[in-house]
This record gives C-alpha cells, structure tokens and sequence, in this order.
C-alpha cells in the first residue's frame, strides 16, 4: 500500500519545481525586454546602414541633398527616439529595408536622441 502522504509530497515537488522554472523563465525575458537603448550600438548602425544618405556624425561631410542630418531629427519638436525606433520597423519606400530588430531600431532611436544635446 502507497502512502497518500508521499504521493502528495512527489506532486507538490513538481509543481514547485514547474513554478520556479516558470518563475525563471519569465524573469529572465523580461529582463531582456527591460534592457536600456544602447546610443553606442546605435552610432555603429548608422554609420554602416545610414550614412549613404544621413549625416549621421560630426565627423562626416557629405550626405544626400534631400534627407535630414540625424541631428536635425533629433532636434525637431515632438522628436521621441520611441517613435523613430517605431518607425524604422517600418521604414518609408525610399529607404532600404534593413530588417532592422526591435532592439537596433531602439538602439538607433537612442543614437539620434543623444545628437540633440
């Protein structure tokens, strides 16, 4: 005859140890989506991805006649680098489509937001 008592003890074990894996799983993803904007990555990306068209540094002399210098972007009213980070998911038709991740599109978003300063 099984004692009910360890039964119970074995389905508790397991449940706690699917709660504490859950537990662990759910923290470390959400600590990869809390992850600050990184201005540095950023400037990388626009150099090798941007800079055809943008001005995107103090260090570059030329860009295209009909396109913003990054900080113009950064500076114009309502500028937010959530917004730009948004809309480079998508980018206009003119632009390329760089199959940029949500975390580079931050990232640039945050590089262009620190040109303003």
């Amino acid at each position: 005859m099984t004692n009910p008592f360890r039964r119970r003890t074995r389905v508790a074990d397991t449940l706690m140890r699917c709660m504490a894996f859950a537990f662990a799983l759910s923290a470390g993803l959400s600590n990869g989506a809390a992850m600050p904007a990184d201005a540095a990555h950023g400037e990388q990306l626009a150099r090798r991805w941007c800079a055809a068209c943008h001005i995107v540094a103090a260090d570059q002399t030329r860009g295209a006649d009909n396109v913003p210098a990054f900080a113009s972007i950064g500076k114009m009213p309502g500028f937010s680098a959530d917004n730009i980070a948004q809309f480079l998911m998508d980018p206009h038709p003119k632009m390329p489509d760089m199959q940029l991740t949500r975390d580079e599109a931050k990232d640039l978003g945050a590089y262009i937001a620190s040109l303003a300063h």
